[in-house]
């Protein structure tokens, strides 16, 4: 089948299972030759092609809402609802998003790059529904690693004494990113491999599928089956909530999933249905991997599964810095353990974990529960590093103020992701992080430069006794020539190529400043670089005595300007009376889609031609 000739899912209302199956495996095969070219969520979405394909079949969308949780599995929704033809744009620049977009479909009713937001949203779209008298299902579809996560364990409450009618899809792989964690994961392992109804309903197929009359019989039993299943599997942690449950449900067979949804469409009340999907179905691959690296990929080779885009030599991610310094660092120091919110490979922490399981604390999607867990730790002796990504910790930020940050407790946080991350568009960039923590008291927020200073920044972060957290992009730094950590002045910035002749200053952070002080040398330009490695403490020293230069400062931030580096800087400077001369190159204050790092600082003006060029025109040079 054209899946670019696609408009509509109205299609698959005429076609039988078999044809069903047969697109199933068309949808596998495009999925993975796009995604082989431009990156994306790869295995989240080759397990639900056929739970997609029944939901589509089975309800009407957009008057019926359907909606993953997390977005990133919507796919092969984004393919029946006639998107087919630009899966060539997939994460580029003004391209498809990665994700559920509203402004891309009628289609797409929610909007989500974190997850655990479906049941809280679900129960809203059905109030409103009941209230304003009208008639359509609404069908959260809701993955296990998002199921345990507080935020929707809190949903299910109240959709529990609600009553609404609710069709919940509980997709479970026994995956969120990696491997489930937590008692919840164990719980819902237990009602997948229900012995007692996969006995009963084995031993009477083979019983009755022996002769035509049997068969005939069996065909005819699928009340009688579901009745059976609903009464010889406990719902678990779903009755606790007061809701009806309905599995476990084959999530590859078209014909099962469509008979299920379409019976729970009749309920008058919220029901669970468990289907069980495998994570990544379709490609070798995607199948047997165990630790996420198979989630969101890069281009790849189909053939031989190897990643095109592979690390250098002589270079490493910024995770696995910053990880291989806190290893080296817990091997001299018995107190240092390592907690992450089922991010294990994400934050390329499978050292640690390997090196020292006892030290080592995956917490699943719950990232204000990691942010306490790790509170409590500290206020025990304990010397927590506690990595995250920077749009994941804006979900932990009132425990990180009011239990970290209050109490004034040791917690190092590696805030990973920070700044702009390309193709995951607007719920992804973690541009919020540094106004949100420097707003908050005792709080320490830095980011190094390169390697070297990352070792040296984390080896003072565990030497001192506040919250200290140190941000870093996504993407590589060279490790060669590392030397061993040195402390660092708290607060301390570094003025570098300064000379007397020169006529301008540049304040900057991270992996900015090379690029920055690079492109100087190389034309021989009469600016002076700082390296603004505190956004919190500022260097309150230095930018006095720049105050007294009174040469033009340029403060190039490559976050949200609002609540950034060139805010602290003037709150000083205002509050002591400096007289300063500065301009800010930042993000603005709105949301940023999605682009390549480079397409976006371009679009917005910070990119490093354009402050050069600007830079250089205010001392008279244009070269």
């Amino acid at each position: 089948m054209n899946l670019s000739e696609i408009r509509d899912p109205g299609f698959l209302k005429d076609m039988s299972v078999e044809e069903m199956e047969k697109l199933a495996f068309d949808i596998r095969k495009f999925l993975i030759g796009h995604i082989s070219k431009t990156g994306g969520h790869l295995a989240s979405n080759l397990g639900v092609v056929e739970l997609t394909i029944a939901l589509h079949y089975v309800f009407n969308t957009p008057e019926d809402k359907v909606f993953f949780d997390v977005g990133h599995q919507c796919y092969t929704h984004k393919i029946l609802t006639g998107r087919a033809d630009r899966f060539d744009t997939l994460r580029q620049y003004k391209g498809l998003s990665g994700f559920q977009k509203r402004q891309e479909s009628e289609h797409d009713v929610w909007e989500a790059g974190h997850s655990s937001t479906s049941l809280s949203a679900a129960l809203g779209m059905a109030v409103a529904r009941d209230l304003n008298h009208e008639h359509y299902h609404v069908v959260p579809v809701i993955g296990d690693g998002a199921l345990v996560s507080g935020m929707a364990l809190e949903a299910l409450n109240q959709i529990g004494s609600e009553k609404r009618p609710l069709i919940i899809v509980f997709n479970d792989n026994n995956m969120s990113i990696s491997r489930n964690v937590g008692a919840l994961s164990h719980g819902f392992s237990r009602l997948r491999s229900s012995k007692t109804y996969n006995g009963i309903k084995q031993s009477m197929k083979r019983a009755l599928v022996r002769s035509d009359v049997g068969t005939a019989v069996y065909s005819g039993l699928k009340i009688m089956k579901d009745s059976i299943k609903e009464a010889m599997i406990s719902g678990g942690i779903f009755e606790e909530f007061n809701l009806d449950y309905i599995g476990p449900v084959d999530g590859h067979d078209i014909g099962e999933l469509i008979e299920t949804l379409e019976a729970c469409k009749e309920r008058d009340h919220p029901i669970v249905v468990h289907v069980i999907t495998k994570k990544g179905r379709g490609y070798a691959p995607c199948e047997n991997d165990k630790d996420g690296k198979w989630h969101g990929v890069g281009p790849f080779n189909i053939s031989t599964g190897k990643m095109l885009n592979d690390t250098p030599e002589g270079y490493s991610s910024w995770s696995g810095i910053m990880s291989d310094n806190v290893l080296a660092l817990a091997e001299g120091n018995e107190n240092i353990v390592a907690v992450t919110p089922a991010m294990i490979y994400g934050s390329s922490l499978q050292k640690f974990f390997a090196r020292y399981p006892e030290r080592s604390f995956d917490c699943g999607i719950a990232e204000e529960h990691a942010a306490t867990f790790c509170a409590g730790l500290a206020i025990s002796g304990k010397r927590p590093y506690l990595e995250i990504y920077s749009s994941f910790m804006q979900r932990a930020y009132d425990q990180i103020n009011h239990d970290i940050a209050r109490m004034d407790l040791p917690v190092v946080i590696g805030i990973d992701h920070a700044g702009l991350v390309g193709e995951d568009g607007d719920t992804h960039h973690g541009v919020f992080d540094i106004g949100l923590l420097t707003a908050l008291p005792n709080m320490i927020v830095a980011q190094p430069v390169d390697a070297q200073e990352a070792r040296n920044l984390l080896f003072t972060a565990f030497r001192q006794k506040h919250p200290f957290a140190i941000r870093f992009p996504k993407g590589m730094a060279s490790v060669r020539e590392i030397r061993g950590p040195q402390e660092v002045a708290v607060g301390s910035w570094q003025m570098l190529n300064d000379a007397p002749e020169n006529q301008a200053v540049i304040l900057t952070y991270g992996p900015t400043v090379i690029s920055v002080l690079e492109k100087l040398q190389a034309n021989n330009l009469p600016v002076t670089v700082v390296n603004c490695r505190f956004f919190k403490p500022v260097d309150t020293e230095m930018i006095r005595e720049l105050a007294a230069r009174g040469l033009p400062m340029y403060v190039y931030e490559t976050d949200l300007g609002i609540h950034g580096l060139s805010e602290m800087i003037l709150s000083y400077a205002n509050a002591e009376n400096l007289q300063i001369s500065l301009r800010t190159f930042a993000l603005p204050d709105e949301y940023i889609h999605q682009g390549s790092n480079r397409q976006l600082r371009k679009e917005y003006g910070i990119d490093l031609n354009t402050v050069m060029d600007t830079v250089l025109s205010g001392i008279g040079r244009k070269d």
